[in-house]
């Protein structure tokens, strides 16, 4: 198998996850800029890759399922750092509570996704424009939220900025998640049993 450019992007951004959780908790002064710098380019390959497999033609199969994987991978750890970081307090629950409705909207659209496929109807729960927003608005309050993630007093409010663009992030997940589910309802509502599954028609075959 060839790996293209844009895949190689895609690699890297996997490859930069270890060492935004290094450099986060590692006890440097500025660890804190450079873990979110680290973040940061990690998300601008995000948007990299998927521009040059569109403009230059370069898709492929392994890319187009690891794509997905690396950004579900980049929130959700980055989410799981944020929470081990905080206490018990409000903010701390604010910040559990939004991070488990972020991981859990993926984990349930990744599984639509995947039955959707199965039954030949994936186009249906394609990527919308506010799933788009979601993902810019989480990219940006993760961003701020690693930089202040001591909560400086001279810098809090800065901190308090970041969260609640992820809570505006939490709101457009659900959004988001339930345009997609209404997007596969025909599908879900009918008879599931009279829609053969791949391995049913593989039998069948």
């Amino acid at each position: 198998m060839r790996i293209n450019l844009p895949t190689w992007l895609t690699l890297f951004r996997v490859a930069l996850l270890p060492v935004m959780v290094l450099v986060f908790y590692l006890p440097f002064h500025g660890h804190n800029i450079t873990a979110a710098i680290v973040f940061a380019l990690a998300g601008i390959t995000d948007w990299l890759d998927g521009y040059l497999a569109r403009r230059l033609n370069m898709t492929s199969k392994f890319g187009a399922f690891l794509d997905p994987v690396a950004d579900k991978l980049m929130v959700a750890v980055t989410l799981f750092m944020l929470v081990a970081s905080h206490r018990g307090d409000w903010s701390g629950i604010v910040m559990a509570i939004t991070s488990a409705i972020i991981v859990g909207r993926e984990i349930s659209i990744s599984a639509l996704r995947e039955w959707m496929a199965e039954i030949g109807m994936r186009a249906t729960v394609r990527v919308a424009f506010i799933g788009k927003l979601k993902t810019v608005m989480q990219m940006v309050a993760l961003v701020v939220l690693i930089l202040q993630h001591e909560k400086e007093a001279e810098a809090l409010r800065l901190y308090h900025i970041g969260e609640g663009l992820l809570v505006v992030a939490g709101v457009l997940t659900i959004w988001s998640g339930m345009h997609y589910l209404r997007a596969a309802w025909p599908a879900l509502h009918d008879d599931a049993s009279a829609i053969p599954t791949a391995a049913e028609q593989d039998r069948k075959a």
